[in-house]
């Protein structure tokens, strides 16, 4: 049997360019790039039509007292600001969910899956509570009123069954001090 070696193997390494420059070599725009322009504007044109703006025309054809004109294509950027808006609460929202339930875990008031009984990891629990509190500190004023109540809401509770939990702690180990002398 002869042995395998590199040699024996030929490898033909090729590669592609691919010219993404928008001028051609005569200076005109490529029609890939025309092409794509004319997409962008239909779909700027499809999300400006079903939306009406904030103190647009009322059904009688004139404006609302008090309201401005908007600009022509504030309703795209409105419609799109709200569902970019949306996606990133969602996930403030996963975030502080992901980081409350830890804290809970660590204070007890999860069963542990494996042994049934209630996990109580107090310094761990004070860590997670500190990056909740961490995260309110840096993102003070720069969320929406409902994510700042959310995460307000949640590290009053944790703060509290924690103290609750050091309370319940701390008497328990008086007890069994008390037991063994």
């Amino acid at each position: 049997m002869r042995g395998f070696t590199l040699a024996d193997e030929k490898h033909e390494e090729s590669f592609k360019v691919i010219d993404r420059r928008p001028f051609t070599a005569e200076g005109e725009v490529r029609k890939e790039i025309v092409e794509q322009e004319k997409r962008e504007q239909e779909a700027a044109a499809v999300l400006r039509k079903p939306t009406p703006a904030p103190g647009g025309p009322t059904p009688d054809g004139g404006r609302p007292a008090g309201g401005s004109a908007a600009a022509p294509g504030s309703q795209a950027q409105a419609g799109a600001s709200q569902t970019e808006a949306a996606e990133p609460s969602r996930n403030f929202q996963l975030l502080v969910d992901f980081l409350a339930r830890n804290a809970a875990l660590l204070l007890g008031g999860y069963a542990d899956p494996r042994t049934g009984q209630a996990l109580l990891d107090l310094e761990g629990a004070h860590e997670m509570i500190d990056m909740l509190d961490a995260l309110s500190e840096k993102t003070r004023g720069n969320l929406a009123p409902e994510d700042e109540r959310l995460l307000l809401d949640v590290i009053g509770s944790l703060k509290l069954t924690y103290l609750e939990m050091s309370k319940h702690a701390a008497q328990a180990m008086k007890e069994k001090a008390k037991a063994r002398s």
